[in-house]
């Protein structure tokens, strides 16, 4: 069987590495070590499942804080979800403070403030746990409602938290053994399991069954794009015949979730190509390669959208990448 080939694993020793590690894999936050005497420790394992990534965290007692600046600066608009396997954490955000400890999980929003600390726990394992982000898009209920459970612990021992927990920590375990298209089912899983949660939490379930019909057509559409991504023929018509339905439809349906399916598609597909520049082994393939294998076919329309996308031009992006790799700074994998 494939595998995925996307499992990134990063060690490092510095708290100034994790800060420029975790801005690339997850968000970006100010990150200070707690103790000046015990060397810092951490690690990350990401495990990306389409527009969704599964990550493996541990780390040394730590203070991290998101500021406003920093969302203004970057914001990718998504949920983190985080079950704590070790250590405590005390998180604040949007006027919530919770204090999560080992068997419990707890909701970060990536466009609100936030402050956190993590800490050890009694007999000096490192804090940490496993986190599965989502784009808010790909929430079946509008993402404003969450706001009462951001910073909340929320039990990962029994019922719909336990499922989760137990899946995430049984798909992370699993993933190497899974090809592309598993991992992008199990992103799909996950998200409607996370949805079932949170909506347990909001004594929202009707809206989970209400909305579920639309919910799993967008996400069989959206997975359909996903595979086929490198095929410039793959239109907006195209997909909306594959899935028997008119294209005014299909628009209303990424309407619903807050998107076109063009900036959709080319969102996508530029970030494959983003990923794929600053991967060290494949060095040897050209920048025009990269973007055919993603549908660009055309150079010129290529470095055109990639520069307005990410703001350099895609030869910038890939020398500045290698640079900082040469220099010590291992590079986990991309958001979707």
């Amino acid at each position: 069987m494939g595998t995925t080939g996307e499992c990134v694993d990063v060690s490092v020793e510095e708290v100034g590495q994790w800060a420029e590690i975790t801005a690339l894999a997850l968000v970006t936050t100010r990150i200070k070590a707690v103790s000046q005497e015990k060397p810092f420790v951490a690690r990350l394992r990401t495990m990306p499942l389409g527009a969704s990534q599964m990550s493996e965290l541990s780390y040394s007692a730590l203070v991290s804080q998101r500021t406003p600046r920093l969302i203004r600066q970057s914001d990718p608009e998504l949920f983190q979800l985080v079950v704590i396997n070790s250590g405590r954490q005390r998180i604040e955000q949007a006027r919530n403070t919770g204090v999560i400890g080992s068997g419990q999980m707890v909701l970060y929003d990536s466009s609100r403030p936030f402050d956190a600390f993590a800490e050890e726990s009694p007999v000096g394992t490192r804090a940490g746990g496993v986190m599965f982000q989502f784009p808010k898009s790909m929430l079946c209920f509008p993402a404003r409602r969450l706001d009462r459970l951001l910073a909340v612990p929320m039990t990962a021992r029994r019922g719909p938290g336990r499922l989760v927990a137990q899946f995430l920590t049984a798909a992370a375990a699993e993933y190497r053994a899974c090809t592309p298209s598993d991992a992008l089912r199990l992103g799909t899983t996950a998200v409607d399991l996370v949805s079932t949660v949170l909506a347990h939490h909001l004594d929202r379930m009707s809206d989970v069954l209400v909305d579920s019909r639309k919910r799993a057509l967008y996400l069989r559409v959206t997975s359909f794009v996903q595979e086929h991504l490198g095929d410039p023929a793959l239109t907006v018509d195209r997909i909306a015949a594959a899935h028997h339905m008119s294209v005014r439809s299909l628009h209303r349906l990424f309407q619903q979730h807050g998107n076109s399916v063009r900036a959709w598609l080319r969102d996508q597909r530029l970030e494959r190509c983003r990923r794929d520049l600053a991967d060290p082994l494949q060095r040897h393939l050209s920048a025009s390669a990269i973007a055919a294998r993603w549908g660009y076919p055309r150079p010129a329309d290529f470095n055109r959208a990639f520069r307005a996308r990410y703001g350099v031009t895609p030869g910038a992006y890939r020398n500045r990448t290698h640079h900082e790799t040469a220099a010590g700074i291992s590079r986990p994998a991309a958001k979707p």
